[in-house]
Parts: structure tokens; C-alpha cells; sequence
């Protein structure tokens, strides 16, 4: 039996006609760039995450980029987020021209620890990008008291938390915005590149709508430096034929992620992921530790199943952030657990007979 790691070629099969009609439609309208479609789709996922805008983007890694120039972070500027997560998030605090600082780990979840985000601020730091990794969010509430103390913006990297819920709250609908990717492989995936921000102010709306447009406010008109992000109609229509089905298919991830708990309890050697009371995730990845991580990915692989490693190099050891502060110094936790990180196959489309499969293959490794 194959258990592939992500399986859109399965996903795709029962949306195909309506796919095609959605894709169709744009075509005949021929409004391909900031179309009927993207204002359609803004307008639905806004609804969806609790919020009163949202803005369509080329991408995640431009979300979190531009989100951080509307709001006027920039050279001097200090913006601490989590010291585990994907390079983007760092990515777009560097190119914004201010410095990252980065946050060890809260166990057993992964996240930010917002015990350690006092310990981080110093005159220069502006905001805080807490990340919600793999469909958990970061434990919102002590990061927002301490942001509102010292006067700091917050700034969700939802990328990976599409619908999950923080004590009743949607991610992205709880910092100032929440930036948000449709990689084809996230929980809502486009076909192709795709990004959003949401939020509930106007104001910060608008700037984005100009940023992301080349700076423009009306045709020919350029108030700001910008950029060319926008989100095109084609991937606007995918998503919308995509996001009624987001919940249901979210649902099922919960579903198999149970059925991993049950049959891995107990599995010697093996972390298994865990949960903190009042979040409800999404389950973007499975995530597991092991100390023999490498060997147990090749026994999974010769079982035929694929699995991922998220991350391998910590963002402090990637070249150009060797240099970035820590806190606390090293990461510990996040050094420590990056050899160990295993991500199971972890999609919508997965069937118990492939979760117990997998599952069975990782108890005849770990004995």
C-alpha cells in the first residue's frame, strides 16, 4: 500500500466539474487580475475568519511581507516571532528592513512561547509574529497582554491555520491581521501561488490594497512605494469552489489524527503531538518526534509511505540569520527537536485503512 504524503490528484476528482465551470467563468469574463472573482473570494473568506477585510495577495511569504510595511515596521525596527517555523516568516521581517528576533518553543506544542516574549522586547521591537504551526494556534491571550503592555503590534502567520479556533476565536481574526497562504498543499490551496490578509481595520485594509497593487490607490496614482502581489482570478475562483468544503475536510484531518493518537499511544521513543486546552487545530501536519528520525523516514518510505520534515535547519542556523538573537540564546528546545521531526501523512483524502497502515509501519520500526 502507498500512503502519499499529500494527495491533491484525489481531492481534485469530486470538485472537477464545478472546478472547471468556476475556471471557465473567468475566462469568459476575462477578468484574470483583481477580478470579480478575487472580490468575491475576499469577501467569503473575511466572513469565514471572523473578520472585516480581507486582501488578496500573490502569496504567504508577501502577506507577512506586506502586512509589516502597512503597518510601518521598517529599518530599526525590531519584530519577534518563533524561532520554529518556516523561513518565510523571518524572511519577510528581513525584507521589510527590520530584524528578527527570534523565540524558543513552547512544549509540548511547538508554538511561540509567550512566556519568553517580555524577555525579547527591548526599545526597538515593534511587533510580534506569533506563528500558528502545523493547524495549532499560538497560545493567543498572554501574547496579546503582553503585546497591549508595551505597545506592540501583533501580526498572525496563519499560513498553516486555515479554520483553526483559539478559545472560539478563528486564527487570523485575533492580532491586528492574520496572514494567511494557499500553497496548493495547505488545508485551503489554490493551484498555484496565493496569499491573503485579513483584518478588522479599514484603514490597514486600504494601505494593503495599495501595496499590493504598486503602490496604487486609483489608476495611476501612487501614494506609496508597492509591489506586484496581487491575487489572480483564476486562483480566486479555486478557492472559492475550495472553501465551502474547508470545514468538512479540516473535520476529517481531526478525525485522523485521533485514529494516529490511538493506534501510536504508548509506541516507545515516539512524541506524539498534543493539543492545549481551548485550541481546536486544524491538523495542517502530523507531527512527530523521534530519535532515530532519519532511519524511521526510511523504513516508512520502504513501506511505501511518504512522509515530510518540518524544518530540518532551524531559522538561527540558516546563513543568513546565524547572527539573530534568540531568546533564550541557542533555542534549545527548537535545536533539540529539529534532527527529531517527523511529519505523517496528514490530508482529507487519507482512508483508515492508510492511517492504520502507516501506524502499523511505524510500531514494527520502533518495536
Amino acid at each position: 500500500m502507498k500512503v502519499q504524503f499529500v494527495d491533491l490528484k484525489t481531492q481534485y476528482q469530486p470538485l472537477r466539474e464545478e472546478m472547471h465551470a468556476a475556471l471557465e467563468e473567468v475566462m469568459a469574463n476575462a477578468s484574470f487580475v483583481l477580478g470579480d472573482a478575487v472580490t468575491r473570494f475576499e469577501r467569503e473568506f473575511a466572513d469565514y475568519c471572523g473578520a472585516a477585510h480581507c486582501v488578496g495577495v500573490a502569496s504567504g511569504a508577501d502577506a507577512l511581507h506586506l502586512a509589516l510595511r502597512a503597518l510601518g515596521v521598517g529599518p530599526g525596527d525590531e519584530v519577534i516571532t518563533a524561532a520554529n517555523t518556516f523561513i518565510a516568516t523571518v524572511n519577510a521581517i528581513a525584507l521589510a528592513g527590520a530584524t528578527p528576533v527570534l523565540v524558543d518553543t513552547k512544549a509540548p506544542y511547538y508554538t511561540l512561547d509567550p512566556a519568553l516574549v517580555e524577555a525579547a522586547i527591548t526599545p526597538r521591537t515593534k511587533a510580534v509574529m506569533p506563528v500558528h504551526l502545523y493547524g495549532h494556534t499560538a497560545d493567543m491571550d498572554p501574547i496579546l497582554e503582553t503585546a497591549k503592555r508595551h505597545n506592540l503590534l501583533v501580526v498572525e502567520d496563519a499560513a498553516q491555520a486555515h479554520g483553526a479556533l483559539y478559545r472560539g476565536r478563528r486564527a487570523g481574526a485575533m492580532g491586528v491581521c492574520g496572514c494567511f497562504s494557499f500553497y496548493p498543499g495547505k488545508n485551503l490551496g489554490a493551484y498555484g501561488e496565493g496569499g491573503a490578509i485579513t483584518t478588522d481595520d479599514p484603514v490597514l485594509a486600504e494601505a494593503l490594497r495599495m501595496y499590493r497593487n504598486c503602490g496604487q490607490s486609483e489608476k495611476y496614482v501612487h501614494p506609496v512605494v508597492g509591489f506586484n502581489s496581487r491575487l489572480h482570478s483564476m486562483q480566486a475562483a479555486v478557492l472559492r469552489v475550495k472553501l465551502p468544503h474547508l470545514e468538512g475536510w479540516n473535520e476529517k484531518r481531526r478525525q485522523f489524527a485521533a485514529m494516529y493518537n490511538e493506534l501510536l499511544a504508548g509506541v516507545p521513543d515516539l512524541v506524539l503531538p498534543e493539543t492545549a486546552e481551548g485550541v481546536t487545530p486544524v491538523w495542517h501536519l502530523y507531527v512527530v518526534r523521534h530519535p532515530n528520525r532519519d532511519a524511521l523516514m526510511a523504513h516508512l518510505n520502504g513501506r511505501g509511505v511518504y512522509c515530510g520534515i518540518h524544518y530540518p535547519v532551524p531559522i538561527h542556523q540558516q546563513a543568513p540569520y546565524r547572527n539573530e538573537r534568540t531568546v533564550p540564546e541557542g533555542a534549545p528546545l527548537t535545536t533539540a527537536w529539529a534532527p527529531q521531526l517527523l511529519s505523517l501523512p496528514m490530508h482529507p483524502d487519507l482512508d483508515e485503512a492508510q492511517v492504520a497502515h502507516v501506524a502499523a509501519a511505524v510500531r514494527e520500526f520502533c518495536g
